[in-house]
């Protein structure tokens, strides 16, 4: 069983950044599809970014060029760098993982198969 644990939510004011880090275990993230998603109460969970086994990435165009999906696959930690946030971007926010063999492509199609407990980013404006 894949266990995931996101932090560096909280708050901050429009225009601010944040970093979010998702500490994976006991199998290697190097292997897998991952991804974060975001919340808020009353709608569905929103793809936000995904990056395959090779470090491809895909966002969603609301995220594109403020948002930036990394992992390091020796500390086995994947990243959400948050940037130019705004009042809407408040939600809780999940990594997410799926694996699919050796590789994992395709990230953004994938059904994801572990989740975290989520991580709450609050911006004001």
């Amino acid at each position: 069983q894949v266990q995931l644990e996101e932090s560096g939510g909280g708050s901050v004011q429009a225009g601010g950044s944040l970093r979010l880090s998702c500490a994976a275990a006991p199998f290697p993230i190097s292997h897998a599809c991952m991804a974060w998603f975001r919340q808020t109460p009353g709608k569905a969970r929103e793809r936000v970014a995904v990056i395959t086994s090779g470090s491809i990435t895909t966002y969603a165009d609301s995220m594109e060029g403020r948002f930036t999906i990394s992992k390091d696959n020796a500390k086995n930690i994947l990243y959400l760098q948050m940037n130019s946030l705004k009042p809407e971007d408040t939600a809780m926010y999940f990594c997410a993982a799926t694996y699919a063999g050796p590789v994992c492509d395709g990230a953004w199609g994938r059904d994801y198969n572990y989740w975290g407990q989520g991580t709450q980013v609050t911006v004001s404006s």
